[in-house]
């Protein structure tokens, strides 16, 4: 039992453990943020869409729907922000370097 709690310690399984749970929380936030309030907003500033998500290309009887895509890149744009500027507020880049 002693090897398998070294070894957590050693590797940081409970930092990988919290950063994945907390990884979820801020995903469902941004999804709402986004969802909520940037893709009406955008969507006004479009014109007539009213919501990015329900954006849509009719070419004859085939509807493309490049607003739920956007609107799914603009979600992965902020969570990737608030990654790499979280990791770099924290100095987390320096924690696992050797000493």
């Amino acid at each position: 039992m002693s090897d398998f709690i070294n070894f957590i310690r050693k590797q940081g399984v409970i930092g990988l453990a919290i950063g994945f749970i907390l990884g979820g929380a801020v995903s469902k936030l941004v999804s709402a943020l986004v969802n909520n309030i940037i893709n009406p907003i955008v969507g006004l500033a479009m014109g007539k869409v009213g919501n990015l998500a329900n954006a849509t290309l009719t070419i004859g009887p085939v509807h493309i729907l490049w607003g739920g895509f956007v609107s799914a890149l603009i979600d992965f744009l902020i969570i990737a922000a608030v990654v790499y500027y979280g990791f770099k507020t924290l100095h987390l880049d320096k924690l696992d370097k050797k000493k």
